[in-house]
């Protein structure tokens, strides 16, 4: 009777450690897949945001006409990735002044403007425009706690010219 007893228990015992091991292996797969998701929000975020740029400049508009509108003469590039790289291009030639950029890898960029990092101290821009527009929400609660200067997306600038 004692051996059947114990049988049972470690049979459930086993069960149990099968069931806890697949509900990790869930669990994991389910982060996993998670992240992809994210990652390919991310980069639809940033497709659509390129191809508003060029419906843009296709309308014969610049990024320029917004901040004349705005009477914006200085600004910050927050992330000198891909859209980053492109704004400063499109910039640099004009009245605006880029003044610095802004990236968590500021160690790992080369650029022709200054960059530093968000724990930085940042000099006063009549406004900062955020490109990594999928992280906005955070990147403007972050810099409302460091700086007086505006914060705009890339994104609105693009959808309102």
């Amino acid at each position: 009777m004692k051996k059947g007893m114990i049988s049972v228990l470690s049979a459930i015992a086993g069960a149990g450690s099968v069931a806890v091991g697949v509900s990790m292996y869930e669990k994991h797969k389910l982060e996993e897949g998670e992240k992809w998701k994210q990652l390919a929000d991310k980069h639809l975020a940033l497709m659509q945001l390129f191809n508003q740029w060029m419906v843009t400049k296709q309308e014969g508009k610049s990024i320029v006409d917004y901040f004349h509108k705005e009477s914006i003469k200085s600004i910050a590039i927050y992330g000198m990735s891909y859209v980053g790289e492109r704004l400063y291009d499109e910039l640099k030639d004009s009245d605006i002044e880029v003044k610095y950029a802004i990236d968590k890898n500021a160690d790992g960029i080369y650029s022709d403007v200054e960059i530093v990092t968000p724990q930085e101290e940042l000099k006063e821009v009549d406004a900062i425009v955020v490109t990594p527009v999928f992280y906005f929400d955070e990147i403007v609660e972050a810099l409302e706690k460091k700086t007086e200067s505006e914060v705009l997306s890339l994104e609105d600038i693009l959808y309102e010219l």
